[in-house]
């Protein structure tokens, strides 16, 4: 699908009605999105750097995935297919929070997002859709803040917006969503 709808809502995340996605951005219409943090059995956070010819933020380290739900379909829907198409990952999702911003970015373009965080734990190897991501790494939360502290412009606005806060959520991650067990990192 060359330009998906993506869902317009109020503050309350009440869908309020549909626009095409570069329209959302180019009015900077207010609209649902969903971002995804996977983290291994080891603790290790799984970034991806956006593919150089992504319309924006392109090239910037950023969470495993992100994307918006098309029309009818949930945050998780839209989370969990994503996370297959971008990483080639399926595993299971919690929801941890959600946020809203809205940010000015390159190419005359607006984020203005009411935004679904999700976590997951697995050891599964990415493989990544090149035409989305241009490499992946796993990284320990500790060398992820010292890199975004001494290097910010490297990595989107929303992840450095939001990591520490997932990160806060220790109770949450660190319990495998599948074994139900905890984890130390």
């Amino acid at each position: 699908m060359e330009n998906p709808f993506v869902i317009l809502v109020n503050e309350n995340d009440i869908q309020t009605g549909i626009a095409g996605k570069m329209e959302a951005h180019r009015k900077a219409l207010f609209h649902r999105a969903m971002s995804v943090f996977i983290v291994n059995r080891d603790g290790q956070w799984i970034l991806q750097r956006r593919a150089f010819d992504k319309y924006h933020s392109n090239g910037l380290w950023t969470n495993t995935c992100c994307t918006h739900p098309f029309p009818g379909e949930s945050s998780m829907e839209a989370a969990v297919r994503r996370l297959r198409e971008e990483m080639g990952i399926n595993c299971s999702l919690i929801e941890l929070f959600s946020f809203t911003y809205r940010e000015k970015l390159d190419n005359e373009l607006t984020e203005n997002e009411f935004d679904h965080v999700f976590h997951g734990v697995t050891d599964i190897i990415p493989v990544i859709n090149t035409s989305e991501v241009g490499e992946w790494k796993a990284v320990s939360f500790d060398e992820l803040h010292s890199g975004i502290l001494k290097n910010p412009a490297d990595y989107t606005y929303w992840f450095r917006k939001i990591y520490e806060k997932v990160n806060s959520h220790s109770d949450d991650i660190h319990r495998d969503p599948i074994a139900g067990s905890l984890r130390v990192l």
